[in-house]
């Protein structure tokens, strides 16, 4: 393996290794608050609440389900799509490889708390008025980031090469 390779592969895995430590150490000081308190529940601002939920679903609570099975056969999807993600982000240029490890490094807090708690502990609540999206935690804000840079990086490559012609 060649060193600017390896090179990238040590930036990419920081990339991941950052990503994973911030999600837990955020998700560890939501999970002592309701140890401590019996629940997590604090108003921040009229757009922003900290609640804790715990979904069983993927990205913000969708597919949710109460069946083992349907949970298992999720997780296991989500361990294969990790994988996949895990060998595009070595075979792809220096800049998708950061992207997808910034997913990964998401996607992979996580997949830790589906193992470990059998569910993820989400608890961002952003509202305006009424309307309350979804809560979601740091790792799907990492994966959400990097989906919306590699959108952004697919559409600058398509523009890039429909000008060269």
């Amino acid at each position: 393996m060649g060193n600017e390779k390896l090179n990238k592969l040590l930036i990419g895995f920081t990339f991941l290794v950052f990503c994973f430590t911030l999600d837990r150490l955020s998700k560890i000081y939501i999970l002592n608050i309701l140890n401590n308190e019996g629940q997590v529940d604090f108003y921040v601002n009229q757009y922003l609440n900290i609640y804790l939920v715990w979904n069983t679903g993927i990205g913000f609570g969708l597919f949710s389900s109460e069946s083992k099975i349907i949970y298992n056969i999720i997780t296991f999807l989500i361990i294969i799509i990790n994988l996949i993600i895990f060998y595009f982000a070595i075979i792809e240029t220096k800049f998708k490889s950061f992207i997808l490890m910034i997913i990964l490094g998401g996607s992979l807090g996580n997949l830790f708390d589906r193992i470990y708690y059998k569910a993820v502990p989400d608890f961002i609540d952003i509202n305006f008025g009424q309307f309350h999206w979804f809560v979601f935690n740091v790792s799907d804000i990492f994966i959400s980031i990097g989906i919306i840079c590699l959108i952004l990086s697919e559409f600058l490559i398509y523009k890039a090469k429909n000008e060269k012609k």
